[in-house]
């Protein structure tokens, strides 16, 4: 078998290999959860070094395709995507209201897919990062409070949300307790005389830091997703709130007018 499709005669031969591993991979020859061929297999099939064929397949591990069983072999990772839904389309009749309660959503998503939601809450008093601190208008490493939700969707770990407050609003509220709030946080923040009604949201992607990439159990090439959003009211901006999901098992949907079609 020549290594084809995809990869360029100045790439090192390990690349290209990967590319057409890669194209294999995604046409379907092998299904979720199937194991590739050993080592030995791919080098009589490619006709290459068998040092080759490791490189090639680390490609594969560090971008989450595949994943290395002890004793077992090289396997694909079986898909586990979960949508989140960033931004629904608003009811019929439209009308301005408060923003809805993420953790709602969250559970909403996961019932109709049929899976498990899992959440664990820590809180703390940290130094605001210069943008947080921004966009909350307040001076640089100022004092907010932090509540933090750690998701697994089917005891998988799937995303870290942290949402960060002037120290005057949330301190001595529920919002500042480590376990989940009835009626959201967005309740309590209503009760405080700060409805969210209206939000701007910033999608980036970054690589993860040691810390993330434990807890997500990511492959060294799979990044970030980080979707961070400011909500406010007329009197101004309430809360950041920072969501971090793994880009190879999260889709985030923005769902725009009415005729937005259904994700598949």
């Amino acid at each position: 078998m020549t290594i084809h499709r995809g990869g360029t005669a100045h790439q090192p031969k390990y690349q290209r290999l990967a590319t057409d591993l890669r194209r294999r991979i995604e046409s379907g020859e092998w299904t979720g959860g199937g194991r590739l061929p050993v080592e030995t297999e791919l080098e009589g099939q490619y006709g290459v070094a068998r040092n080759t064929v490791r490189l090639a397949v680390d490609v594969l591990v560090n971008e989450g395709r595949v994943v290395r069983v002890q004793g077992k072999g090289t396997y694909l990772r079986e898909p586990s995507r979960h949508d989140h839904r960033v931004h629904s389309r608003p009811p019929r009749p439209a009308r301005r209201g408060p923003l809805t309660p993420s953790a709602e959503v969250y559970a909403a998503e996961a019932e109709a897919a049929g899976r498990q939601l899992t959440v664990d809450f820590q809180v703390a008093a940290v130094r605001a990062r210069h943008d947080i601190a921004a966009w909350l208008g307040l001076r640089p490493e100022e004092t907010v409070m932090m509540r933090r939700q750690l998701c697994r969707v089917d005891q998988e770990p799937y995303a870290i949300e942290e949402s960060h407050y002037r120290a005057g609003l949330a301190a001595g509220t529920p919002l500042m307790q480590d376990q989940p709030v009835p009626g959201g946080d967005e309740r309590i923040l209503a009760q405080l005389g700060r409805t969210e009604t209206a939000a701007t949201d910033h999608l980036t992607a970054r690589m993860p830091d040691p810390a993330e990439a434990a807890w997500f159990g990511l492959g060294p090439g799979v990044p970030l997703l980080v979707n961070t959003r400011i909500s406010s009211d007329r009197r101004g901006p309430i809360r950041v709130v920072e969501t971090r999901y793994a880009a190879d098992r999260a889709r985030l949907l923005y769902e725009l007018g009415d005729g937005a079609p259904a994700p598949d």
